[in-house]
Protein backbone atom coordinates (compact mmCIF):
# COMPACT_ATOMS: atom_id res chain seq x y z
CA UNK A 1 0.00 0.00 0.00
CA UNK A 2 1.37 3.52 -0.50
CA UNK A 3 1.42 5.72 1.83
CA UNK A 4 -0.70 8.32 -0.09
CA UNK A 5 -3.32 5.71 0.64
CA UNK A 6 -3.14 5.82 4.39
CA UNK A 7 -3.45 9.93 4.59
CA UNK A 8 -6.28 9.65 6.23
CA UNK A 9 -5.04 7.60 8.47
CA UNK A 10 -2.29 9.59 9.18
CA UNK A 11 -3.77 13.31 9.71
CA UNK A 12 -3.89 13.79 13.37
CA UNK A 13 -0.11 12.26 13.78
CA UNK A 14 0.88 16.66 13.81
CA UNK A 15 4.35 15.58 14.98
CA UNK A 16 6.04 13.04 12.19
CA UNK A 17 7.44 13.46 8.77
CA UNK A 18 4.69 11.48 7.17
CA UNK A 19 2.24 13.15 8.97
CA UNK A 20 2.87 16.88 7.69
CA UNK A 21 3.05 15.61 4.07
CA UNK A 22 -0.39 14.21 5.22
CA UNK A 23 -1.39 18.16 5.49
CA UNK A 24 -0.82 18.75 1.99
CA UNK A 25 -3.99 17.21 -0.14
CA UNK A 26 -2.81 14.41 -2.22
CA UNK A 27 -1.89 15.96 -5.48
CA UNK A 28 -2.53 14.40 -9.08
CA UNK A 29 0.73 15.33 -9.80
CA UNK A 30 4.00 16.34 -7.28
CA UNK A 31 4.40 19.93 -6.83
CA UNK A 32 7.12 21.15 -8.51
CA UNK A 33 8.71 23.76 -5.82
CA UNK A 34 8.02 21.64 -2.96
CA UNK A 35 10.21 19.33 -4.86
CA UNK A 36 12.79 21.55 -5.74
CA UNK A 37 13.01 21.86 -2.16
CA UNK A 38 13.03 18.81 -1.58
CA UNK A 39 15.90 18.20 -3.86
CA UNK A 40 18.19 20.50 -2.57
CA UNK A 41 16.75 19.12 1.40
CA UNK A 42 18.09 15.49 -0.07
CA UNK A 43 21.22 16.99 -1.20
CA UNK A 44 22.11 18.52 1.94
CA UNK A 45 21.92 15.84 4.32
CA UNK A 46 23.91 13.79 2.03
CA UNK A 47 26.26 16.72 2.29
CA UNK A 48 26.81 16.39 5.64
CA UNK A 49 28.16 12.55 5.75
CA UNK A 50 30.18 13.85 2.92
CA UNK A 51 32.38 15.62 3.96
CA UNK A 52 31.06 17.34 6.76
CA UNK A 53 30.99 14.57 9.41
CA UNK A 54 33.95 12.94 7.59
CA UNK A 55 36.02 15.96 8.19
CA UNK A 56 34.52 16.65 11.60
CA UNK A 57 35.53 13.00 13.06
CA UNK A 58 38.38 13.50 11.04
CA UNK A 59 39.73 16.49 12.33
CA UNK A 60 39.40 14.90 16.22
CA UNK A 61 41.38 11.57 15.72
CA UNK A 62 45.38 11.22 15.30
CA UNK A 63 47.04 11.80 12.29
CA UNK A 64 47.76 8.10 11.62
CA UNK A 65 43.73 7.28 11.84
CA UNK A 66 42.31 9.82 9.73
CA UNK A 67 42.13 7.96 6.53
CA UNK A 68 40.14 5.10 8.37
CA UNK A 69 37.42 7.64 9.74
CA UNK A 70 37.20 9.21 6.00
CA UNK A 71 36.79 5.41 4.47
CA UNK A 72 34.26 4.67 7.64
CA UNK A 73 32.03 7.46 6.29
CA UNK A 74 32.61 6.73 2.27
CA UNK A 75 31.68 3.34 2.67
CA UNK A 76 28.92 3.54 5.25
CA UNK A 77 27.26 6.16 2.45
CA UNK A 78 26.99 3.64 -0.41
CA UNK A 79 26.63 0.37 1.92
CA UNK A 80 23.96 2.25 3.79
CA UNK A 81 22.39 3.08 0.82
CA UNK A 82 21.89 -0.33 -1.10
CA UNK A 83 20.57 -1.45 2.64
CA UNK A 84 18.07 1.09 2.21
CA UNK A 85 16.41 0.26 -1.30
CA UNK A 86 16.63 -3.44 -0.21
CA UNK A 87 14.91 -3.67 2.53
CA UNK A 88 15.18 -0.31 4.94
CA UNK A 89 12.51 1.44 3.08
CA UNK A 90 10.30 -1.38 3.11
CA UNK A 91 10.74 -2.18 6.67
CA UNK A 92 10.56 1.67 7.77
CA UNK A 93 7.46 2.90 5.33
CA UNK A 94 5.48 -0.42 4.40
CA UNK A 95 2.05 -0.79 5.27
CA UNK A 96 3.26 -4.40 7.30
CA UNK A 97 1.15 -6.07 4.91
CA UNK A 98 -1.64 -4.44 5.72
CA UNK A 99 -1.94 -5.68 9.45
CA UNK A 100 -2.17 -2.29 10.79
CA UNK A 101 -3.33 -3.23 14.10
CA UNK A 102 -0.60 -6.03 14.17
CA UNK A 103 2.84 -6.02 12.86
CA UNK A 104 2.10 -2.58 10.64
CA UNK A 105 2.50 -0.94 14.39
CA UNK A 106 5.89 -2.68 14.61
CA UNK A 107 7.40 -2.39 10.77
CA UNK A 108 6.42 -1.76 7.28
CA UNK A 109 7.37 -5.30 6.66
CA UNK A 110 9.17 -6.55 3.13
CA UNK A 111 6.40 -5.69 0.57
CA UNK A 112 8.24 -3.28 -0.84
CA UNK A 113 11.85 -4.74 -0.83
CA UNK A 114 13.87 -3.25 -3.87
CA UNK A 115 10.99 -0.44 -4.04
CA UNK A 116 8.61 -3.28 -5.54
CA UNK A 117 4.94 -1.14 -6.46
CA UNK A 118 6.65 2.22 -6.40
CA UNK A 119 5.99 4.16 -9.97
CA UNK A 120 7.31 6.86 -11.63
CA UNK A 121 4.02 8.74 -10.99
CA UNK A 122 4.00 7.86 -7.30
CA UNK A 123 3.71 11.45 -4.51
CA UNK A 124 4.61 11.29 -1.25
CA UNK A 125 2.32 14.33 0.02
CA UNK A 126 3.64 16.69 -2.82
CA UNK A 127 6.56 15.12 -3.76
CA UNK A 128 7.12 12.49 -6.10
CA UNK A 129 7.93 9.07 -4.18
CA UNK A 130 11.27 8.85 -5.47
CA UNK A 131 12.47 12.03 -3.75
CA UNK A 132 10.97 10.67 -0.61
CA UNK A 133 12.97 7.38 -0.50
CA UNK A 134 16.04 9.69 -1.48
CA UNK A 135 15.61 11.65 0.81
CA UNK A 136 15.06 9.29 3.96
CA UNK A 137 18.13 7.64 2.89
CA UNK A 138 20.08 10.23 3.54
CA UNK A 139 18.76 9.92 7.20
CA UNK A 140 19.74 6.18 6.77
CA UNK A 141 23.26 7.25 5.71
CA UNK A 142 24.10 10.13 8.60
CA UNK A 143 22.65 7.74 11.37
CA UNK A 144 24.87 4.73 11.41
CA UNK A 145 27.87 7.00 10.07
CA UNK A 146 27.32 9.00 13.65
CA UNK A 147 28.48 5.88 15.52
CA UNK A 148 31.69 6.46 13.86
CA UNK A 149 32.71 8.32 16.30
CA UNK A 150 32.62 6.26 19.49
CA UNK A 151 34.98 3.52 18.10
CA UNK A 152 37.12 5.57 15.87
CA UNK A 153 41.04 4.35 16.47
CA UNK A 154 40.72 0.49 17.18
CA UNK A 155 37.58 -0.62 15.27
CA UNK A 156 38.09 -3.23 12.64
CA UNK A 157 36.72 -2.08 9.46
CA UNK A 158 35.14 -5.27 8.94
CA UNK A 159 32.93 -5.48 12.31
CA UNK A 160 32.05 -1.68 11.40
CA UNK A 161 30.43 -2.96 7.83
CA UNK A 162 28.50 -5.79 8.76
CA UNK A 163 27.31 -4.18 12.27
CA UNK A 164 26.17 -1.25 10.31
CA UNK A 165 23.89 -3.61 8.08
CA UNK A 166 22.47 -5.50 10.53
CA UNK A 167 21.89 -2.19 13.02
CA UNK A 168 20.14 -0.18 10.05
CA UNK A 169 17.61 -3.14 9.20
CA UNK A 170 17.26 -4.26 13.40
CA UNK A 171 17.36 -0.80 14.74
CA UNK A 172 17.39 2.28 12.93
CA UNK A 173 14.34 1.04 10.60
CA UNK A 174 11.60 -0.35 12.99
CA UNK A 175 12.16 2.53 14.98
CA UNK A 176 11.99 5.13 11.36
CA UNK A 177 8.72 2.91 11.19
CA UNK A 178 6.95 3.46 15.06
CA UNK A 179 8.32 7.48 14.88
CA UNK A 180 7.26 8.32 10.80
CA UNK A 181 6.24 5.62 9.33
CA UNK A 182 2.75 5.46 11.09
CA UNK A 183 3.56 2.89 13.59
CA UNK A 184 2.45 2.73 17.36
CA UNK A 185 4.72 5.50 18.27
CA UNK A 186 3.09 7.67 16.13
CA UNK A 187 -0.33 6.72 16.73
CA UNK A 188 0.79 7.83 20.20
CA UNK A 189 1.18 11.25 18.97
CA UNK A 190 4.69 11.33 19.66
CA UNK A 191 6.81 14.78 18.64
CA UNK A 192 10.20 13.89 16.74
CA UNK A 193 10.18 16.49 13.55
CA UNK A 194 13.60 15.27 12.22
CA UNK A 195 14.69 12.67 14.41
CA UNK A 196 15.65 13.44 18.20
CA UNK A 197 14.97 9.87 18.46
CA UNK A 198 15.08 8.20 15.44
CA UNK A 199 18.12 9.21 14.48
CA UNK A 200 20.27 10.73 17.85
CA UNK A 201 18.87 8.91 20.39
CA UNK A 202 19.49 5.33 18.49
CA UNK A 203 22.70 6.34 17.20
CA UNK A 204 23.99 7.53 21.02
CA UNK A 205 22.84 4.61 23.05
CA UNK A 206 24.37 1.95 20.43
CA UNK A 207 27.26 4.34 20.80
CA UNK A 208 27.52 3.42 24.13
CA UNK A 209 26.95 -0.39 23.56
CA UNK A 210 29.62 -0.76 21.36
CA UNK A 211 32.22 1.01 23.17
CA UNK A 212 31.53 -0.84 26.23
CA UNK A 213 31.51 -4.02 24.48
CA UNK A 214 34.61 -3.59 22.42
CA UNK A 215 36.64 -2.26 25.13
CA UNK A 216 38.97 1.34 25.43
CA UNK A 217 41.72 2.55 23.48
CA UNK A 218 45.37 1.79 24.46
CA UNK A 219 46.11 4.80 26.91
CA UNK A 220 42.86 5.80 28.22
CA UNK A 221 42.22 8.57 29.16
CA UNK A 222 45.92 9.32 30.71
CA UNK A 223 47.40 8.76 27.29
CA UNK A 224 45.30 10.73 24.88
CA UNK A 225 46.34 13.03 22.41
CA UNK A 226 44.62 16.03 20.97
CA UNK A 227 42.53 16.54 18.22
CA UNK A 228 45.13 16.43 14.87
CA UNK A 229 43.93 18.98 12.60
CA UNK A 230 41.32 21.42 14.95
CA UNK A 231 40.56 23.76 11.60
CA UNK A 232 38.83 19.89 9.94
CA UNK A 233 37.12 20.46 12.99
CA UNK A 234 35.93 23.64 12.29
CA UNK A 235 35.16 22.94 8.58
CA UNK A 236 33.33 19.98 9.17
CA UNK A 237 31.34 21.37 11.73
CA UNK A 238 30.48 24.41 9.16
CA UNK A 239 29.38 21.91 6.78
CA UNK A 240 27.04 19.85 9.48
CA UNK A 241 25.85 23.21 10.28
CA UNK A 242 24.55 24.15 6.60
CA UNK A 243 23.25 20.72 5.82
CA UNK A 244 21.31 20.55 8.91
CA UNK A 245 18.83 23.14 6.95
CA UNK A 246 18.27 19.97 4.80
CA UNK A 247 17.99 17.80 8.08
CA UNK A 248 15.39 19.35 9.55
CA UNK A 249 13.90 22.23 7.33
CA UNK A 250 13.36 19.12 4.69
CA UNK A 251 11.84 17.39 6.81
CA UNK A 252 8.86 19.70 6.45
CA UNK A 253 8.10 17.83 3.76
CA UNK A 254 8.59 21.17 0.91
CA UNK A 255 8.96 24.56 0.47
CA UNK A 256 6.48 25.55 3.16
CA UNK A 257 6.06 28.42 5.95
CA UNK A 258 6.98 25.32 8.41
CA UNK A 259 10.25 24.77 6.44
CA UNK A 260 11.25 28.71 6.97
CA UNK A 261 10.50 28.30 10.75
CA UNK A 262 12.10 25.05 11.41
CA UNK A 263 15.78 26.54 9.54
CA UNK A 264 15.29 29.31 12.00
CA UNK A 265 15.11 27.70 15.21
CA UNK A 266 17.70 25.48 13.75
CA UNK A 267 20.14 27.93 13.28
CA UNK A 268 19.19 29.94 16.34
CA UNK A 269 19.61 26.70 18.63
CA UNK A 270 23.16 25.92 17.01
CA UNK A 271 24.34 29.73 17.37
CA UNK A 272 23.19 29.81 20.95
CA UNK A 273 25.02 26.36 21.86
CA UNK A 274 28.30 27.47 20.60
CA UNK A 275 28.21 30.47 22.42
CA UNK A 276 27.43 28.67 25.62
CA UNK A 277 30.07 26.19 25.11
CA UNK A 278 32.60 28.54 24.48
CA UNK A 279 31.65 30.90 27.55
CA UNK A 280 31.63 27.27 29.77
CA UNK A 281 35.19 26.73 28.24
CA UNK A 282 36.15 30.17 28.59
CA UNK A 283 35.38 30.51 32.56
CA UNK A 284 36.75 27.37 33.53
CA UNK A 285 40.27 27.33 31.84
CA UNK A 286 40.59 30.62 30.46
CA UNK A 287 40.58 29.80 26.60
CA UNK A 288 38.08 29.80 24.76
CA UNK A 289 39.04 26.51 22.28
CA UNK A 290 37.99 26.36 18.00
CA UNK A 291 36.96 22.45 19.00
CA UNK A 292 34.76 22.99 21.67
CA UNK A 293 32.79 25.68 19.98
CA UNK A 294 32.08 23.58 17.15
CA UNK A 295 31.16 20.71 19.36
CA UNK A 296 29.13 22.93 20.87
CA UNK A 297 27.98 23.84 17.71
CA UNK A 298 26.26 20.40 16.88
CA UNK A 299 24.77 19.50 19.99
CA UNK A 300 22.67 22.66 19.65
CA UNK A 301 21.36 21.44 15.99
CA UNK A 302 21.14 17.68 18.27
CA UNK A 303 19.40 19.07 20.30
CA UNK A 304 16.71 21.22 17.92
CA UNK A 305 16.26 18.63 16.09
CA UNK A 306 13.48 17.07 17.30
CA UNK A 307 11.66 19.79 18.22
CA UNK A 308 11.77 22.11 15.14
CA UNK A 309 8.64 21.66 13.69
CA UNK A 310 7.01 22.30 17.56
CA UNK A 311 8.65 25.68 19.26
CA UNK A 312 9.13 29.48 18.32
CA UNK A 313 12.36 31.52 18.04
CA UNK A 314 12.69 32.12 21.97
CA UNK A 315 12.00 28.18 22.91
CA UNK A 316 15.48 27.72 20.65
CA UNK A 317 17.38 29.96 22.59
CA UNK A 318 16.71 28.23 25.57
CA UNK A 319 17.32 24.92 23.68
CA UNK A 320 20.36 25.77 22.81
CA UNK A 321 21.59 27.20 26.39
CA UNK A 322 20.37 24.02 27.93
CA UNK A 323 21.89 21.89 24.93
CA UNK A 324 25.39 23.30 25.78
CA UNK A 325 25.25 23.11 29.26
CA UNK A 326 23.69 19.45 29.31
CA UNK A 327 25.99 18.15 26.59
CA UNK A 328 29.35 19.37 28.32
CA UNK A 329 28.63 18.27 31.71
CA UNK A 330 27.60 14.30 29.98
CA UNK A 331 30.78 14.64 27.99
CA UNK A 332 33.25 15.49 31.59
CA UNK A 333 30.63 13.18 32.97
CA UNK A 334 31.35 10.24 30.27
CA UNK A 335 35.05 10.23 30.05
CA UNK A 336 36.55 11.45 33.30
CA UNK A 337 33.99 10.15 35.80
CA UNK A 338 32.81 6.81 34.04
CA UNK A 339 35.58 6.35 32.15
CA UNK A 340 33.66 5.13 29.00
CA UNK A 341 35.83 5.51 25.65
CA UNK A 342 33.47 7.01 23.55
CA UNK A 343 35.76 8.57 21.98
CA UNK A 344 34.52 11.60 19.77
CA UNK A 345 31.37 11.84 22.61
CA UNK A 346 28.67 10.16 20.35
CA UNK A 347 26.66 9.20 23.18
CA UNK A 348 27.35 12.71 25.31
CA UNK A 349 26.49 15.03 22.24
CA UNK A 350 24.25 13.10 19.84
CA UNK A 351 21.94 11.18 22.46
CA UNK A 352 21.97 13.08 24.85
CA UNK A 353 21.23 16.37 22.97
CA UNK A 354 18.33 13.95 20.85
CA UNK A 355 17.00 12.92 24.48
CA UNK A 356 16.73 16.08 26.06
CA UNK A 357 15.17 17.91 22.96
CA UNK A 358 12.59 15.28 22.61
CA UNK A 359 11.47 15.94 26.59
CA UNK A 360 11.60 19.31 26.28
CA UNK A 361 9.12 19.91 23.65
CA UNK A 362 5.95 20.05 25.88
CA UNK A 363 7.30 22.23 27.68
CA UNK A 364 8.50 25.00 25.38
CA UNK A 365 5.88 24.40 22.58
CA UNK A 366 4.42 27.70 23.32
CA UNK A 367 6.74 29.86 24.43
CA UNK A 368 7.51 32.76 22.82
CA UNK A 369 6.18 34.34 19.28
CA UNK A 370 5.85 31.86 16.62
CA UNK A 371 5.19 29.20 18.81
CA UNK A 372 3.33 26.36 17.37
CA UNK A 373 1.80 24.91 20.51
CA UNK A 374 0.68 21.63 21.51
CA UNK A 375 -2.96 22.27 20.23
CA UNK A 376 -5.38 19.95 22.34
CA UNK A 377 -2.91 18.31 24.09
CA UNK A 378 -2.11 18.75 27.37
CA UNK A 379 1.85 19.56 28.36
CA UNK A 380 1.41 16.39 31.32
CA UNK A 381 0.14 14.39 28.56
CA UNK A 382 2.78 15.30 26.21
CA UNK A 383 5.36 14.58 27.75
CA UNK A 384 4.11 10.99 29.08
CA UNK A 385 4.01 10.40 25.28
CA UNK A 386 7.48 11.81 24.95
CA UNK A 387 8.98 9.99 28.03
CA UNK A 388 7.57 6.37 26.33
CA UNK A 389 9.09 7.24 23.03
CA UNK A 390 12.52 7.61 24.51
CA UNK A 391 12.52 4.82 26.83
CA UNK A 392 11.42 2.44 23.99
CA UNK A 393 13.48 3.52 21.14
CA UNK A 394 16.63 3.81 23.88
CA UNK A 395 16.25 0.08 25.23
CA UNK A 396 15.32 -1.84 21.68
CA UNK A 397 18.51 0.22 20.50
CA UNK A 398 20.48 -1.00 23.51
CA UNK A 399 19.17 -4.52 23.23
CA UNK A 400 19.22 -4.89 19.86
CA UNK A 401 22.65 -3.56 19.46
CA UNK A 402 23.84 -5.58 22.05
CA UNK A 403 22.94 -8.48 20.07
CA UNK A 404 23.85 -7.40 16.48
CA UNK A 405 27.30 -7.26 18.23
CA UNK A 406 27.55 -10.21 19.59
CA UNK A 407 26.68 -11.77 16.57
CA UNK A 408 29.29 -10.26 14.86
CA UNK A 409 31.86 -10.93 17.40
CA UNK A 410 30.76 -14.74 15.99
CA UNK A 411 32.08 -13.68 12.85
CA UNK A 412 35.38 -11.11 12.93
CA UNK A 413 36.48 -9.19 15.71
CA UNK A 414 35.10 -6.06 16.73
CA UNK A 415 38.96 -3.92 17.16
CA UNK A 416 42.29 -4.54 15.48
CA UNK A 417 45.56 -6.04 17.30
CA UNK A 418 47.58 -3.45 19.79
CA UNK A 419 50.39 -3.23 17.32
CA UNK A 420 48.14 -2.07 14.74
CA UNK A 421 46.16 0.36 16.90
CA UNK A 422 49.89 1.65 17.82
CA UNK A 423 50.64 1.44 13.94
CA UNK A 424 47.63 3.69 13.07
CA UNK A 425 44.07 2.45 11.30
CA UNK A 426 44.97 4.26 7.88
CA UNK A 427 48.13 1.71 7.25
CA UNK A 428 46.92 -1.43 9.48
CA UNK A 429 43.70 -1.59 7.85
CA UNK A 430 43.50 0.15 4.55
CA UNK A 431 47.52 0.44 3.49
CA UNK A 432 47.89 4.21 3.09
CA UNK A 433 48.54 7.99 4.90
CA UNK A 434 47.16 11.13 4.97
CA UNK A 435 50.42 12.99 5.73
CA UNK A 436 53.08 10.90 4.07
CA UNK A 437 54.56 9.15 7.04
Amino acid sequence: MKITKRRGALAARSFSVLAILSLFAAPAFADTGDTAWMLTSTALVLFMTLPGLALFYGGLVQGKNVLSVLMQCLVLACLMSLVWVAVGYSIAFGDGNGDAAGMGALWGGLSGAFLNGLTPEATTGSIPESVFVMFQMTFAIITPALIVGAYVERVNFGAVLLFSVLWLVLVYAPVCHWVWGGGWLADQGVADFAGGLVVHATAGISSLVFVMMMGKRTGFPQEMKPPHNPAFVMLGASMLWVGWFGFNAGSAGGASAGAGQAMLVTHLSAATASLVWMAIEWIKFGKPTLVGTATGTIAGLATITPAAGSVGPLAAIIIGTLAAIACYYAVTLIRTKLKIDDSLDVFAVHGVGGILGTLLIPFLAGVGPMAPGLGEQTMGGQFIVQLTGVVTVCVWSAVFSAIILFLVKLVTPLRVSAEDEETGLDTASHGESAYGH
